[in-house]
């Protein structure tokens, strides 16, 4: 896994699913350590038009480019969901943050050829 890290680590662009306004939780920790360590950041929210300046997007098919990684912070069950709509997109590198994983998540990316990064924080890499 260490190497699919490293890997992930290179690229410029993230989405951050399940990004929030509210300091106190992870979808807000994550996209401000992603930002201030330079990486291209589109927060995904459907409830959020901006978040820190940064104009946030209802949905992955709404941001304008394709995206690198997606990082995901929101509930299993609507992780699965999410990667459903990864796979259609052909977004296929994708970071489950400590919390958001589940096992079928987790076979729903190694069965649809999804690289998936899970039992790690994004923050600490």
């Amino acid at each position: 896994m260490q190497d699919l890290i490293k890997k992930f680590m290179t690229q410029k662009r993230f989405a951050v699913v399940g990004a929030t306004n509210n300091p106190e939780k992870y979808g807000y920790r994550v996209f401000r350590n992603l930002k201030s360590r330079g990486y291209e950041v589109y927060p995904v929210n459907p409830g959020l038009k901006e978040l820190e300046g940064t104009k946030c997007y209802a949905s992955l098919a709404d941001i304008p480019v394709k995206v690198d990684v997606v990082d995901v912070v929101v509930p299993p069950g609507v992780t699965e969901e999410i990667l459903k709509g990864c796979k259609d997109l052909g977004l296929n590198r994708i970071w489950l943050q400590p919390g958001s994983e589940s096992e079928a998540a987790i076979t729903f990316c190694r069965k649809n050829g999804l690289e998936v990064v899970h039992d790690v924080c994004v923050m600490f890499n």
